[in-house]
């Protein structure tokens, strides 16, 4: 089944701070991906995992005082997804000037040093948002060769094939999602690099996966405190840990956990309020 409830939400008042934070709240019920504006956030979600009644606990618990909703929602009917991508959001990027981030059916784009092809159906990273630039950039300055990696959540995939881009090695990428694994492996086939090995799961999978040197989770705060400690498990010592997916403000909250667990922190990197925190095992 590929139908999805197509959700408009109003606020009021409405900025960027209320839409970014809007749209992390609706990220931990199941919501994949997210249409910014104005006016307010165009959301979309599997039509047989909608709720209003979730969707209005969302709205009744958002953390800035002083702000109300109204929403609507339509059915949207399974369709060819990268043709409305195309018509209607995703536009080539370009991270860092050394990565450009297109999808198959963009034929005008700058030569980088890094060609990524994304054809992200309803699978959320292509690079626009924040928290995935943020991963980027890490990768981009970083040395990967021969290095192991595990990209957990990895969406459309596109760290883990910017991973094995810069000569990682052993890749594994995961995802809970079936239809955005799928996606995961159809672009993994695009930027041919058939090595990444794309698993539909969760944390629980991690046992048998290789030990990583790096770890990537850019998911959203209360998935990663609930995994963290499956993550550390999962990592060589003195292996480097990427999070990324929630606020600056979050570093706050997630640090106890993380140094409960042994690691301490190297570094955080932030843009529009959304923070990449750098963390190393002891």
């Amino acid at each position: 089944m590929n139908d999805y409830r197509e959700v408009r939400i109003t606020p009021t008042p409405c900025n960027e701070t209320v839409t970014d934070i809007l749209a992390d709240a609706l990220c931990g019920i199941g919501y994949e991906s997210f249409v910014p504006d104005s006016e307010g956030v165009t959301a979309y979600i599997k039509s047989e995992d909608f709720s209003s009644e979730n969707l209005n606990e969302v709205l009744s618990f958002f953390p800035l005082p002083g702000v109300t909703f109204s929403f609507t929602e339509t059915m949207v009917e399974g369709r060819d997804w990268n043709s409305e991508w195309e018509k209607n959001y995703f536009q080539p990027i370009v991270v860092d000037n050394r990565c450009v981030i297109h999808s198959s059916f963009h034929h005008d784009f700058p030569v980088c040093e890094y060609d990524i092809v994304i054809d992200p159906k309803m699978a959320f990273g292509t690079g626009h948002h924040s928290t995935t630039s943020l991963m980027i950039c890490q990768l981009l300055n970083r040395d990967l060769a021969g290095k192991a990696v595990t990209d957990m959540g990895t969406g459309t995939g596109i760290l883990a094939i910017l991973a094995a881009m810069r000569g990682a090695t052993p890749v594994t990428a995961i995802e809970i999602d079936p239809m955005a694994q799928v996606n995961a492996v159809e672009n993994v086939a695009l930027n041919k690099h058939p090595e990444i090995e794309v698993l539909l799961g969760d944390a629980a999978l991690l046992p048998s996966t290789p030990k990583a040197d790096l770890f990537l989770a850019n998911i959203n705060r209360n998935i990663i405190m609930a995994d963290i400690a499956a993550y550390a498990a999962a990592i060589k010592p003195g292996a480097t840990l990427l999070l990324s997916g929630f606020y600056t403000q979050d570093v706050e909250v997630l640090m106890p956990v993380a140094e409960n667990l042994g690691f301490h922190k190297v570094g955080v990197t932030q843009d529009n309020n959304w923070a990449c925190l750098e963390l190393k095992l002891s």
